[in-house]
C-alpha cells in the first residue's frame, strides 16, 4: 500500500516524512489539492532505482547489439578490459 500524505506534510511533518523514506525503500506519494503531485524518497533509494535503470539498459543495449554484431569471444573481451585499465 503506497503511502500518500498532503503537501502540507512537507512542511509541517518533515521529519516524519524524511525518517519513513529512510526506513523504508519506498517513495512517499505527495498530493496537492488532493491530486498527486511528487513522489518523495531517500537519496540510497534513488540511487538504487537509478543503478537498476542504468543496469537494464545495458543489458538491453548489450542485447541489441548481439541482434546485429558477430558474438565476441569472452576471453577477447576480458584481455581488452585488463588492457584499458591496466595502469
Amino acid at each position: 500500500m503506497p503511502t500518500i500524505r498532503p503537501s502540507a506534510d512537507l512542511r509541517n511533518k518533515y521529519n516524519e516524512i524524511s525518517n519513513f523514506c529512510h526506513d523504508h525503500t519506498e517513495p512517499v506519494f505527495i498530493t496537492k489539492n488532493g491530486q498527486g503531485d511528487l513522489a518523495v524518497m531517500s537519496i540510497e533509494t534513488y540511487e538504487a532505482l537509478i543503478g537498476k535503470a542504468d543496469l537494464y539498459q545495458k543489458i538491453e543495449d548489450g542485447i541489441q547489439d548481439r541482434e546485429i554484431n558477430e558474438p565476441i569471444i569472452m576471453d577477447k573481451v576480458f584481455k581488452e578490459l585488463r588492457q584499458k585499465h591496466a595502469l
